[in-house]
C-alpha cells in the first residue's frame, strides 16, 4: 500500500515502527515521527495524546498488520490442551522473527524510557494471555502435572517463550527459527502435560 492511499493515522503508526527498528528503540521522538511522515509534531498529537499511547498503538497496528489474531486461531480452535499448547508456542515462536527488530527496540528503551516500558509491558502482557489460555486448557481437562498450580506454570511457560530466550538460542546459539518452535514444543509437553 502507498503512502498516498494510508490514513495520516496509518502512516505515524508505520514510520513509528520503522523508527524504533531503525534507532534501537533509542531518541524515537514524535517530532522524528513528524518529520519521517512529513506532518507536523501537532498533527501527530490529534491522533496520540502522548508518546506512550502512540508507542502502544504502534504495537498493536504491527499486530493486526501481520494477521496475529488469524495466526493464533488454530490455537484458539484447539480441541485439547496440548493441542493448545502446541498451537500456541507454534504461532508464537513463528511470529518473533518479524516482530524481534520492534520487540529489541523496546527492550533496549525501556530501563530508560517510560513509553517504551509500557508499549512493551502491554505486548509481553498480551503474549502471557496466550500462555494462561494454553496451560488453563490443560487444567481443564486435567492435564497439567500435578506438580504444577497453574499459576506457576503459566510463570515458567511465560519464562520459556521469552523474546529474550528466543533471542538466545536462534541469534547466539544460532538454532533455526523451525528447531527453535520444535524444540520449545516437546520442551512444554514434558514440562506441563501429564503422562508425557
Amino acid at each position: 500500500m502507498s503512502r498516498k492511499n494510508q490514513s495520516t493515522r496509518e502512516n505515524i503508526l508505520e514510520a513509528s515502527a520503522q523508527l524504533l527498528v531503525e534507532n534501537q528503540g533509542n531518541g524515537v521522538r514524535m517530532s522524528d515521527i513528524a518529520k519521517r511522515t512529513g506532518i507536523s509534531r501537532q498533527a501527530i498529537y490529534l491522533h496520540f495524546l502522548t508518546r506512550t499511547d502512540l508507542l502502544e498503538a504502534t504495537t498493536r497496528y504491527i499486530d493486526e498488520t501481520l494477521n496475529i489474531d488469524e495466526r493464533l486461531a488454530p490455537s484458539r480452535q484447539a480441541t485439547s490442551g496440548e493441542e493448545r499448547l502446541d498451537r500456541y508456542i507454534e504461532a508464537w515462536g513463528n511470529y518473533i522473527p518479524e516482530i524481534y527488530g520492534v520487540a529489541k527496540a523496546l527492550m533496549n528503551a525501556q530501563a530508560t524510557d517510560e513509553a517504551a516500558a509500557a508499549a512493551w509491558r502491554g505486548r509481553v502482557l498480551a503474549m502471557r494471555d496466550g500462555c494462561r489460555a494454553a496451560i488453563k486448557a490443560l487444567d481443564d481437562e486435567g492435564n497439567l502435572k500435578p506438580e504444577f498450580k497453574p499459576k506457576e506454570a503459566i510463570d515458567l511457560l511465560w519464562t520459556m517463550l521469552s523474546v529474550s530466550n528466543w533471542e538466545n538460542l536462534t541469534i547466539e546459539c544460532a538454532w533455526s527459527n523451525k528447531k527453535y518452535v520444535k524444540q520449545m514444543k516437546e520442551l512444554a509437553r514434558l514440562t506441563f502435560v501429564k503422562n508425557s
